[in-house]
This record gives structure tokens, C-alpha cells and sequence, in this order.
């Protein structure tokens, strides 16, 4: 494939709720324009962008997957985001990059919960948005109902570019309102203009008069002749509809039919015609040092700029080892190019430039500025990274995800499984870095974490499919943090005489909690050489590592400041380590007086439900400690709004499918961090002794 310039390409993040249908409409759409000779289907396994076998098995996406077509002089490439709550979070990096979004609408179920959160992605980063109606073939699905509550629940510039022409079984074509024309289509998606139905004729005519006033909107002299006139020219209108788009004043809705190929050329025309293209978004902020906000540079999406891409995917491909996707933010990269690693500081060759179309690579000589193309055997570079040219250097900024939400304790079932699993974690990790894994210093456990039990149960699938290491999952962790309530002053002497050298720290310190999320502070108060100043450090340290083991249930303590006043040394007794002995000491000795509490993490929980069942739901809620914070109805679904500790929504699942007939659905995401109530304490601090957190602390030697 050729090197597209800058002006003749797409990037879409196809986003929206889980079984929106995002894979069937990118698989359909690669068909139609006749990328792909066969048509791949969801239900047969057969989708470029889910060809992962625990994808085609359970027909989830469990990360970003590309494809791409060329549609006349244009090219669009496609980034396949997942929609379910367990790995919906891999949907930011996609909208980071992505210069424009395709928010896939289930036409029978609306505006799911899903949506709504990929929808504020695209808002983080200021993404323009098409909008996608898809099933409209199937039995209830309503055109009308969907974009009515997504107008509710977004903007009143969402507009009907296509309407539908038929419903259910009989969605057969649709009005191209923008055009003000007709069209049905075949059985392999070809379009035969036709003339606008009579029937509906008027809703047609809103329709345009309403995405005629947006336009206007849009642009102060289209306004004044809007309001004298009460129209605009077509050429107008056309002109500054792509404007309108790629400053988020418009956002256009499609009526399609994935299954049927029904709407879809129609929906590529105007992709092509008025999506925005990566040079709409100006410029890319990135910096000399990420740690200093002054030293912030500037660059233009051209290919006259320095060369700079960023790394939003990684892909552990068994076959040809690490795949980093990239987006080319300036300038050119070319297949044997040295660049500069300058997240990491290494230099970094390009053996291999490539399209990712599924799992298959396609070798390209070049890229220009705005591509998204994939590198092999890159030898430090991870997602997150940026790669640029060796004399001009720039960092961009990493997406952050979340905290994990659900932790689980994973033992390898065998010797072997355990000396392999380091291993093939690492990669699983690289792959997915909304993962975290750890061994617990305490009790000697593998634990993972993850945005849900799901999350988990995939990993370990994958595990075992692909790395051949079986484990065993035990029930989730939840992370408990401890922190302080009181202000104290302490001492922490350490001493020791055994013949010959001794040992010999004294500090005097302040305990003093902090607001939540504030971390941990150190700050040194002392005037003169009561320490010398190369052994307060040590003190610090020695507080950190006591800190880490929790006073009450060994969780770590949080939100607390040391302020180091004062102390005494020997001159030859005394080093780093008596020092770090003697914080640890003090840390304990406060821990007595500081009245030390367990925190807990609160989640945002919504609940999407029949309204039937709410009483039962908020029922429910409350009796989990929960406090709901409102309630919101969409369509014919009530949304309760709670915050909850996590440990009462462990077993909520199965709970919520009980009381719903499995016809509710939730997703929860992490809050804040709060004191456990004091009756309910001393269960945490007993099954902390349980999983053998809580030790005994012994004198330093």
C-alpha cells in the first residue's frame, strides 16, 4: 500500500457499549469498499479485528485492534476499542489518538452505560464524533428512540445525516439528508439511488431544516445570513459541515445495518467527504522533560516537522515478538530509520515499518505524518513511549488508567507453571497495562489486579492457552490502606553493643496525617548537626519500609507526614543503618499514639435495571453500606447512582442477575479511599492475620 498524505487520512476509535455491534460494523464496512473478499462475521468467528481464539469464542474485543481501507484517494484506518466494563478502559488510548470517534448505538437497547463512559472519553480528549445506529434490522429496534436518547443524554447538535428507509426486517435504504437523496441497497451493500419515500417526507425535511441551523450556528457570518434569509446555499452548507464536525459544533448520525449491508457506503462517503483528518487538530503539545511543565514544545501535524510518533499498543504476537502501534504525530518515518526512545533515553532502529490489517502485517516503506502503523522487535519500547528524531526530542504524555479495582491471589499449580509465569505475565502486561501484578512481601502471594473478576479470568485463560502456565485463582483481595488520625511527637533510639563497633541512631520526629490522597511527606527541620546530613536519609527510609507493613492489619500506611526535629549520633557507632533502624523505631512508637485506622476503597457504582426492580436494587444497595447518590431513567432502564465499599460488591453479580432476571447490568469505578467503620475493623485486622499480613515486629540486629 502506498503512503497516504496527511490530508487523505482517517483515524477512527470505534467506540460504544459491549455488542453494540463496533466489530461486525468494521468488518462489514472493510467488505463493502472491497478490502476484504470475504465478509466476516461476529458469529462465525470470522472478523478481522477479533481473531484472538478467547475473542472468537466468548464474541468480546479484549483490547484495541486495527484495520484500515482505502476508499478512493482516501485511507481510513479503524481502531476496534472494547466495549464491555472489564476492558472498556483500553477505549482512551484509542480516542488519544484517534482524530475522530465512531460511537456504535445498539438500535433496540439506546444509550447503554458503556456509551455514555467511552462518550466522555471522547470528551477528555476532544474528539469529534460520528455516530453509528447499527441493528436496524433487528426486531424492536427504533431509529427514533436511539438518537432521542442520545440527544438526552449528550447534545442537541446530534443530527441524522442518513434516516431510515423501512424498519426491522424491512430497513431496506435510507435518506441522505445532507444530499437530499435515496438510496436501497443489495445484498452485497451496492447503492441504487431511488426517490425519497412520500411516507415521512416531512421528518426528512426538520431533519435538514435542523442541520442547516447547526451550520449556521457554527459560524458568526453563516448565523447573520441564516437569520436573513432563513436558509443557506448548498455549497454552504457543505463547506463548512466538516468544520462544524471537527470543532464538535455537529455531531452526525448514520442508520445502518452491519448484517444486512445496509447504509454503509453511504456512511464511508461522508466519512471521507466530512471527517476530519489528523492536520485539523493543529498541533500536538509535548515536552522536554515531562517533569517540567516550562520546558513544553509545540508541534505542527505536518511532515515538514521533526519526526515524533507515539506508542499507544503494544501486541505480544507469539510469531513475530513484540508489535508496538504507533500514531506518526510529525514528520516521516521510514523502514531502517535510527529514532530516539525519548521516554526511555535509548536509541531504538526501525528493522520493519507495517500496517496492521487483524493479525496480519503489511510491509510499508514509509509513513507520513498522521498514520498508525505497527514496528517490530523494538528493543525497549513499551505503550506509553515516544519515538522521535534524534536532534529534536520530545515527550509526550503517557494515558493513565485507572487504578485496578479487584485483586486475586494466583498460584502456579506446578514447579514449572511457577518458573515460567514471571515470564509470561510480563508480556500479558505489556500487552495490557491496565494490569498489575506483584508478589506480596508478607504473604508470599502472586497477586493480580485488574478492573474485575472478568479482567482476571481472561488473563488466566490466556495463561494457559498461550504460555501453557495453569494457575489457580483464589478469592479477591481488597486493598486496604491504613493511615493516622493524630498528631504525635515521638523518639526512636536504636542502641546496640555487642563487642567491638556498636550501633548507634537517634531521631525525633512529628507524626501528622494528611488529607486523603496525600501520599507521603518527608521534611527535614533540622538546624545544625544534631544528624549528620548524610544519615537523614536513612531515617526516612527506615520510616518508608516500616510505613509499607501497616500498624494495624499490615496494609500499607497512606497520607502522613514525618518532619524530622531533631536526634544525637556517635562518632564512630553510628551509621546508615542504626539510622534506618531508628526510624523504623520511631515509626513504631508512634504508631502507638497516632491512632492508626484501616481505609477502604469507596467505588462509583451505576446500576442499569428495569424500574420494576429499583426498590429492590436500592434495597440491595443500602444493606451493602452503600449510599445512593440519584436516580435517572433512560428509555424504559432506571440508573441508580451509589458509592459503595468494595467489599460489598464482590459477590454483586450474581446478586444483581437474581434480582433482575439477568437483565440488569453495572459498572463500578474506584472513588476515594475511607475510614472502616470501627465495628466492622476488627474483621478486617482477623482475616488479615488469616492471610498472614500481621507480624510481629523484632528488635533490629
Amino acid at each position: 500500500m502506498k503512503a497516504f498524505s496527511t490530508e487523505n487520512l482517517r483515524n477512527l476509535a470505534i467506540i460504544g457499549h459491549g455488542d453494540a455491534g463496533k466489530t461486525q460494523l468494521v468488518s462489514s464496512l472493510l467488505y463493502v469498499a472491497g478490502t476484504t473478499p470475504r465478509w466476516g462475521k461476529v458469529d462465525e468467528g470470522t472478523t478481522v479485528t477479533d481473531y484472538d481464539e478467547d475473542s472468537i469464542d466468548k464474541k468480546v474485543s479484549f483490547n484495541n485492534n486495527f484495520a484500515h481501507l482505502e476508499y478512493g484517494d482516501t485511507k481510513v484506518n479503524f481502531i476496534d476499542s472494547p466495549g464491555y466494563a472489564a476492558f472498556v478502559s483500553h477505549a482512551r488510548p484509542a480516542c488519544r489518538v484517534a482524530d475522530a470517534a465512531l460511537v456504535v448505538v445498539d438500535a433496540v437497547k439506546g444509550i447503554e452505560v458503556q456509551t455514555e463512559r467511552t462518550w466522555n472519553y471522547a470528551n477528555e480528549f476532544m474528539l469529534p464524533r460520528f455516530m453509528v445506529i447499527t441493528k436496524l434490522d433487528k426486531e424492536n429496534a427504533d431509529f427514533g428512540h436511539a438518537v432521542d436518547t442520545a440527544t438526552e443524554s449528550f447534545a442537541r447538535s446530534i443530527v441524522p445525516f442518513t434516516l431510515p428507509i423501512g424498519s426491522e426486517e424491512n430497513f431496506r435504504g435510507v435518506v441522505d439528508v445532507v444530499h437530499m437523496k435515496a438510496y436501497e441497497f443489495d445484498e452485497n451493500g451496492k447503492a441504487k439511488e431511488r426517490e425519497i419515500p412520500e411516507k415521512g417526507r416531512e421528518l426528512v425535511d426538520k431533519t435538514r431544516e435542523k442541520l442547516v441551523e447547526i451550520v449556521a450556528e457554527s459560524d458568526d457570518e453563516l448565523l447573520e445570513k441564516y437569520f436573513e434569509e432563513g436558509t443557506l446555499d448548498d455549497d454552504e452548507i457543505y463547506s463548512n459541515l466538516a468544520k462544524a464536525i471537527a470543532k464538535s459544533k455537529l455531531c452526525p448520525v448514520f442508520a445502518v445495518s452491519s448484517e444486512n449491508l445496509v447504509g454503509l457506503s453511504i456512511l464511508l462517503d461522508h466519512i471521507v467527504e466530512f471527517g476530519p483528518n489528523p492536520a485539523t487538530h493543529q498541533i500536538e503539545v509535548g515536552y522536554e522533560d515531562l517533569e517540567d511543565e516550562k520546558s513544553k514544545i509545540e508541534r505542527k501535524y505536518s511532515n515538514d516537522e521533526p519526526f515524533s510518533a507515539f506508542v499507544f499498543r503494544t501486541i505480544a504476537d507469539p510469531f513475530a515478538g513484540r508489535i508496538n502501534v504507533m500514531k506518526v504525530i510529525s514528520g516521516v518515518l521510514n523502514a531502517d530509520d535510527n529514532v530516539t526512545n525519548s521516554t526511555q533515553n535509548v536509541q531504538e532502529r526501525i528493522v520493519s515499518l507495517n500496517l496492521l490489517q487483524g493479525k496480519e502485517l503489511q510491509k510499508v516503506d514509509k509513513a507520513q505524518t498522521g498514520d498508525i502503523v505497527a514496528v517490530v522487535k523494538l528493543k525497549e519500547t513499551q505503550t506509553g513511549d515516544t519515538l522521535c528524531a534524534k536532534d529534536d526530542e520530545i515527550v509526550y504524555p503517557k494515558v493513565h488508567y485507572r487504578d485496578p479495582a479487584v485483586a486475586f491471589a494466583i498460584e502456579p499449580k506446578s514447579r514449572a507453571d511457577e518458573d515460567k509465569i514471571g515470564v509470561a505475565l510480563h508480556k500479558i502486561l505489556e500487552e495490557d497495562p491496565s494490569l498489575k501484578f506483584e508478589r506480596d512481601g508478607q504473604t508470599k502471594e502472586f497477586i493480580l489486579s485488574g478492573s474485575g473478576q472478568q479482567h482476571i479470568e481472561v488473563v488466566v485463560d490466556k495463561l494457559k492457552k498461550r504460555y501453557g502456565v495453569e494457575v489457580e485463582l483464589h478469592p479477591p483481595k481488597v486493598p486496604y490502606k491504613e493511615t493516622i488520625t493524630s498528631r504525635v511527637e515521638v523518639q526512636g533510639r536504636h542502641k546496640k553493643q555487642s563487642g567491638g563497633r556498636g550501633q548507634f541512631g537517634d531521631c525525633k520526629v512529628i507524626f501528622e496525617p494528611l488529607p486523603s490522597g496525600g501520599g507521603f511527606q518527608f521534611e527535614d527541620k533540622i538546624f545544625g548537626g544534631s544528624i549528620p546530613q548524610n544519615f537523614r536519609p536513612a531515617v526516612e527510609k527506615g520510616i518508608l519500609e516500616a510505613a509499607a507493613n501497616g500498624a494495624i492489619a499490615g496494609y500499607p500506611l497512606v497520607d502522613f507526614k514525618v518532619t524530622l526535629i531533631d536526634g544525637s549520633y556517635h562518632s564512630v557507632d553510628s551509621d546508615e543503618h542504626s539510622f534506618k533502624a531508628a526510624g523504623r523505631k520511631a515509626f513504631r512508637n508512634a504508631m502507638e499514639k497516632a491512632r492508626p485506622t484501616i481505609l477502604e476503597p469507596i467505588m462509583d457504582v451505576e446500576v442499569f435495571c428495569p424500574q420494576e426492580v429499583s426498590g429492590d436494587i436500592m434495597g440491595d444497595m443500602n444493606s451493602r453500606r452503600g449510599r445512593v447518590q440519584g436516580m435517572d431513567m433512560r428509555g424504559k432502564q432506571q440508573i441508580i447512582k451509589a458509592q459503595v465499599p468494595l467489599s460489598e460488591m464482590l459477590d454483586y453479580q450474581g446478586r444483581l442477575n437474581s434480582m433482575t432476571q439477568a437483565r440488569g447490568s453495572y459498572n463500578m469505578e474506584f472513588s476515594r479511599y475511607e475510614p472502616v467503620p470501627h465495628n466492622l475493623q476488627g474483621k478486617v485486622i482477623e482475616q488479615a492475620r488469616e492471610e498472614g499480613r500481621i507480624r510481629t515486629h523484632e528488635e533490629d540486629d
